[in-house]
């Protein structure tokens, strides 16, 4: 942690040493709602959100907040080590052309489905990642969009590493939608704020 904010109601502990004007605005809102919890986090990656900063962290007591676990439902990070200390310059580029010409990016999917055994097994999905399940099958293996990366890197322990932040393509968002337009439901039917 690099720095702790405790001007609000509840503090904001930063792990990063610069941030966005947006972003932090949107801390400081929900460091001040009556039902947040211990403190906000705002990781390396924080920007700004809807109503929450992407790469935030809200504890709460008793309610549940769609929008603070965002449409990123399922977006996942990786870092995978090699036995490569050095990858000379023309190798570098070639591996990034294969990555670039296999690994479809933002709107782009698979022209075919993929393997189905890749995908997890689950006995009873819920309606609304079933609905998702068939354009799951084109999109598995692939990288999404915003700030979603694959990179090559040295790592500080002197070996080449492969990282991927991917998305969770449209069922994130579909997910995070559904709920959200249940709670202003249920928020519309107990007359709550």
């Amino acid at each position: 942690m690099l720095k702790v904010i405790s001007s609000e109601r509840t503090p904001i502990k930063l792990w990063l040493d610069d941030i966005e004007e947006g972003a932090m605005s949107q801390a400081r809102n929900l460091a001040n709602l009556p039902f947040a919890f211990h403190h906000i986090a705002l990781m390396p990656d924080a920007h700004s959100g809807f109503g929450m900063p992407i790469g935030g962290v809200l504890a709460t007591q008793k309610v549940v907040i769609p929008n603070a676990v965002g449409v990123d439902i399922g977006c996942g990070m990786c870092a995978m080590k090699t036995n490569l200390h050095s990858l000379d310059s023309n190798t570098l580029k070639d591996i990034l052309r294969q990555i670039q010409h296999r690994v479809p990016v933002g709107a782009d999917w698979h022209k075919r489905k993929q393997d189905e055994d890749l995908m997890p097994r689950v006995h009873k999905l819920p309606p609304i990642t079933f609905c998702e399940y068939e354009n799951a099958l084109y999109q598995l293996g692939t990288l999404g969009g915003g700030n979603h990366f694959i990179e090559i890197q040295k790592g500080s322990d002197g070996f080449i590493w492969a990282m991927v932040h991917s998305g969770s393509r449209n069922i994130g968002k579909q997910v995070a939608d559904h709920y959200n337009r249940l709670a202003r439901k249920l928020n519309e039917h107990w007359h709550s704020e």
